[in-house]
Order: structure tokens, then sequence, then C-alpha cells
């Protein structure tokens, strides 16, 4: 079976495809059309389809829309209730799902020779958990567990794989949601909603939780498996704070508060979720699983012996789920996703002509990761572009920005290339042999969703990865999955002594991760970056723009 998920409702719209049970192709909007997110999460945009996205998949697999057994669209507007009803504050919440009952018509126009019958509803919270318990290697018999904002009348799901089967367990119905209410959170303290709130899970670092026993009054769990989590009254915690002010100690002390409480509620439904399966592996999607130091919790303290995330956790990831979820039901056995590396690729020939028609001086190296190792190694910033683009929000050494971990000053270095706030973190990867020496917490790590405890003797050596709390958001590289990066990796380590290197996404404040050639020679012209290694080309500043920091050959 041939099958085109889409993601389109809420935010981060997604297509994906499976064919026969195998994941081919996965790809956001945002990273065609250059808008973050893809569109806000409001109700007068759901009726925006990932467009592009979708009919790059098909043509990835050489396919026509009319080559589609069916289209997965991951919401089932006949689950839905009218938002009031739910005790959810939205007016318009009407017309978003007047647009999700008429999206087989909108796809029909948006992908012409689709008919509309082939399109299928699947249930929101059903899509992020097979996007999880499908995806997840060596995963047949798992717990599933799936929170974020909202799906078509929850906010939850906990659920169960027997094999190519989910069984649904326990669902908390809106408004409660630990997904709004720390979005909620997010706007109180100045940043985007439903986009910055890994910004508050950063800046929790900076605080204490001394607001932790009024939070829970509000936000707790319940003995049945699901959890109050409404009514947070922040005007009495902490003046809100405005964007375009400075945060405040109260601030950050709200954040740890409000962290601290998601951990508690959210172990305590993992507990809960065992005690019904008695499953080894926990698996996890929905956007409260991006939160990757509440995920080293559940692994740290939590009863699963193992925890897998899905790289694609947010709604993004619905767009693979409900594909795969809908292939199992049509008797194809679900395979694991081969990693997050689903995106756009190019050739040398195709790269070479893009740097061609620039007009910018380049060279061919014998070896671009060495060549790389050694800018690193002279204090370089590298813009690092090879093969496919992530599935996800995390740069996972495909589209990336690579640092020497040694100097603390790169930490600020690359905040100001991205012109981001000073304390968010950047993230380390390294070899996936040598992690265990260097940090502890639960390995491999490979997409960088769980947080480690940096070894004591180790911060001094690499503080630009090393956040104000002692941790690191590591990603671990394995030679047989990404052997270019293992190969720059060990040829930085050889230079230098240090097995890891500085990895942040490829992208300024505001805008969707470098995705193709343009984006990233664009990015490279207009931003403090030394080195630019795309496919086997290397792009040198000096050269290209006669200025910036001298880079060893």
């Amino acid at each position: 079976m041939r099958i085109l998920g889409i993601n389109a409702l809420f935010h981060d719209p997604a297509a994906a495809l499976v064919i026969d049970g195998t994941t081919v192709a996965a790809a956001e909007e945002e990273r065609f059309s250059r808008r973050k997110h893809g569109k806000r999460p409001v109700p007068f945009s759901a009726w925006e389809l990932p467009e592009q996205a979708a009919r790059w998949c098909l043509a990835r697999a050489g396919l026509r829309i009319q080559d589609i057994d069916a289209v997965a669209y991951s919401f089932d507007p006949a689950l839905a209730k009218p938002a009031d009803l739910m005790g959810l504050d939205d007016p318009w919440d009407h017309l978003r799902l007047t647009y999700a009952r008429q999206a087989p018509g909108f796809l029909a126009t948006a992908l012409p020779g689709l008919d509309p019958e082939r399109v299928r509803f699947v249930p929101h919270h059903m899509a992020h958990a097979a996007s999880a318990a499908f995806a997840a290697p060596a995963a047949d018999t798992s717990s599933v567990l799936v929170l974020d904002g909202r799906g078509e009348a929850t906010s939850h799901l906990a659920a169960r794989r027997v094999q190519g089967k989910l069984e649904p367990l326990c669902g908390q119905e809106l408004p409660h949601s630990l997904g709004l209410v720390y979005e909620e959170l997010t706007e109180h303290l100045g940043f985007l909603r439903s986009s910055d709130e890994f910004k508050v899970m950063a800046l929790a670092s900076y605080g204490r939780p001394r607001m932790l026993a009024e939070l829970r009054r509000h936000v707790h769990p319940t003995t049945d498996g699901g959890f109050h989590a409404t009514g947070v009254p922040w005007h009495e915690l902490c003046a809100p704070r405005r964007p375009d002010e400075e945060w405040t100690q109260d601030h950050a002390d709200l954040a740890a508060s409000a962290q601290a409480c998601l951990e508690e509620t959210l172990l305590e439904l993992v507990r809960w979720l065992h005690g019904r399966t008695h499953d080894s592996t926990l698996t996890l999607a929905g956007g409260v699983a991006l939160n990757c130091v509440a995920n080293a919790r559940i692994a740290r303290e939590g009863p699963f012996s193992r925890v897998w995330v899905q790289p694609a956790a947010g709604d993004a990831g619905t767009a693979l789920g409900s594909a795969l979820l809908l292939s199992a039901h049509q008797g194809d056995e679900p395979l694991p996703m081969p990693g997050a590396a689903l995106g756009r690729d190019w050739t040398d020939r195709e790269l070479e002509d893009w740097l061609r028609t620039a007009a910018v001086p380049y060279e061919r190296p014998d070896d671009i990761a060495a060549t790389v190792a050694r800018a690193l190694a002279d204090d370089a910033i590298v813009a690092w572009f090879q093969g496919r683009s992530e599935y996800g929000p995390r740069a996972l050494g495909h589209r990336s920005l690579l640092a020497h971990p040694g100097y603390s000053r790169n930490l600020e270095r690359l905040n100001d290339v991205k012109g981001r706030e000073q304390f968010r973190p950047v993230a380390p990867m390294v070899l996936a042999d040598r992690a265990g020496q260097l940090f502890d917490g639960q390995l491999p790590s490979p997409y960088m969703l769980f947080v480690h405890e940096v070894a004591p003797q180790w911060r001094d050596r690499i503080p630009a990865v090393v956040h104000v709390d002692g941790t690191a958001r590591i990603q671990t590289v394995d030679p047989a999955d990404e052997p270019l990066v293992a190969r720059m990796l060990a040829e930085f380590e050889r230079l230098t002594g240090l097995p890891v290197v500085v990895n942040t996404s490829l992208n300024t404040a505001g805008r969707p991760m470098v995705d193709d050639p343009r984006d990233a020679l664009e990015c490279f012209g207009s931003t403090p970056v030394d080195l630019l290694a795309i496919g086997p080309f290397a792009v040198r500043r000096p050269q290209a723009f006669g200025g910036g920091q001298e880079v060893a050959r």
C-alpha cells in the first residue's frame, strides 16, 4: 500500500510517504515555504495544506497522486466537540472544524488528480501514537504515551502496541492539557506561544521551583491515568514579561516551577501506564515529548527500562504516524523509521551547479570531513550542509552550525550568529562509543531528545556545551549511520583531544532550518560563518567575501 500522510490543521504542516509499511520520505512545509512552523496555529489558517511537502514526497518516490492508495489526514472531525463544550475559549474553533471536514476537497484541489474518496481521517492522538510506537526500533510490544496541546477532544493518550495494532487505554479530556498550560506560560513569559516553549525549558535552568506548591493546586495527576491541568493564575504568581523586556529572576523561578510540575505529573502518568502494561519499552510523541529535560527524568526515574522519543514528536510527526497507522490497518507490517534524515538532498553535480550560479569561489578538498575538523580546531564556525535534511526540529548533523566546544565564548558567539537569546544552550555531538565517558544519561541518544549530566572532569574542557545546570542535550553519532559526521569527529579529536563538537541548527532566529542549497548560501552570506561545507565542497569566507576569520587549510 502507498499511503501519503498529511498533517495540516493546527501547526507544523507536513507530509510523509509510507510504501508497504516502509517510511520513504517525510518533510515539513516550513522547509519549502520558509515560514517558521509553516503557519500560525489559528482557525483562519487551518485550511492551509503542506502542498509543496506532499508534492516533493511523491516526486521522491517517482509517483503521481493517482498512484497513491490512500491519503491519511491526522485529525478526525467526527470526534471533535464545540470549543465551548470542551471549556476552551476559542470562538472561531468552529471554522477550524469546518475546514477539517472539507479537507478531502481541499486536498483534491491542491493535488490535482486525487480522488477525495481516498482521503481517510485518522484520530490525531492515534496518529501521534503510531508515529512513536510503529517508528521505534525493536518495539513490537511497547507502551506509548502522547501529550500535546490538543487533539479533537483530548490532550493525551496512553496506549499499547502489540505487533501491528494499537490499543488505546486512557485519554484526558479537554480543557485539561499539559501542553496548553505550557503554552500559556510561554506567552506569559513574553515568548511566542506554540513556538517558543523550548525557551521556557532553557530559562527554567536559571530558576528555583519556589512556586511549585501553588502550581500543584492547578496541575497534578489524578488516580485514573489522567490529570488536572487548567486555570493556572499566572498573573498572581509573577508579573508578565513583555517580549522586548529582560527576564527577571521571578520569570526564571516561574519557569523552573512549571517545569518541575510538568515532570512530576509526567512521571505519575508513566507509572500508571507501566502498571497497566508492565512493558519494558516506552515510546513518546506529542509536542510535550520535545521537552528533553522531562524525557531525561522519565528515563532516569520512571519504571521503563527503555524510553524512545520520535524525533518529529510535534504535530509534524502525525503526518508519518497517520500514514503508518493506515498502512498497518491495511495489512502492511509497519517498519521502524530509518532515521530522521528523510528530507531533500542533492547530488554533488547539483550542488556544484548551485555554487557556480552563486558565483562564489569554492574548492573540493580530498576529504571535507578532515577539512572541517581542521577549521573547527582553529576555532572557525562552520555551516555544515550534508545529505538529506532532518524531519523534526533538531539539527542532527545534516543542516548544522558547528564550533569548537573548548572555548566558553563560542556559546555567545553562536547565539550572536543566530540572533537569539544568550540564555539558550547549544548541544554537543559525540561518537556513540565515547559518550558514556563524558555524559551520564540515556544512551544512545541520536535525536537530541534527552539531557545528560556532564562528567565533572569534562565540564571545564568543553564549556561551550555545558548548560548553567551542568547538563547538555547530546547527540550520539554511530559511524554506521553517520559515517561522514563520525569521521569529522574522529579527526577533530585527533587534532584537539576533544571527542565533542558543538552542534546547533543551521538557521537564524525566527526562520526555519536551512533546507536547500539556496538557503545554505543565503545563511552563509548573511552571517559571520567562516566556512560552508556543502556536500564535498568548501566555501571560505575570506575568499568569498574578502573578510572574516582566516580558516586553516
